[in-house]
């Protein structure tokens, strides 16, 4: 690697997410077993806006949420909610050195969890679907280009998100 090259993944990498995924990535990473989807609580959520204008409102249920050590991946339960009242449940992860989410499954109306068939990663940057998780990992799942220290952490900066966020 030369300098600049070095330089430009620094400087990626104090900006938010790791969004120099072939460059912040180490080759050797491997995905550990994926846990069964959490049990979550609709009261509980903390919710947040994942864009501007959106009619859907986003939360999280802190109990689902888990930090893993062994690969630095945030897995939790999101709820999208329309302004009709629809819901839609997913489990996912997020991978804050790549900048990257997955879906692992669907909350179906028959109240049970359907696997997503080849769950694949997708950056969380453009117009796609994984807005929600770049802005979850901007309001505190992600510390730079790695996962926050702990779930309490994760909690207290996503309600200070909200409180800032709700001052505006």
């Amino acid at each position: 690697m030369n300098l600049k090259t070095i330089c430009l993944a620094l400087s990626l990498a104090a900006a938010g997410l790791g969004h120099a995924q072939g460059i912040l990535d180490n080759p050797d990473w491997k995905e550990s077993e994926v846990p069964p989807p959490p049990s979550f609580d609709l009261t509980k959520l903390l919710t947040f806006e994942a864009s501007p204008g959106s009619s859907l409102v986003y939360g999280v249920d802190p109990a689902t949420v888990s930090i893993s050590k062994s690969d630095s991946l945030v897995r939790y339960v999101i709820v999208a909610t329309g302004p009709s009242g629809a819901k839609n449940i997913l489990y996912e992860v997020l991978r804050c050195a790549t900048g990257e989410a997955k879906t692992y499954a669907r909350y179906i109306p028959e109240g049970r969890w359907q696997a997503v068939k080849n769950a694949e990663w997708r950056s969380v940057y453009g117009a796609n679907p994984s807005q929600h998780a770049l802005r979850f990992a901007k309001a505190g799942a992600c510390d730079s280009a790695a996962p926050v220290g702990s779930v309490k952490e994760l909690v207290n900066k996503l309600k200070n998100y909200n409180a800032h966020s709700n001052a505006n």
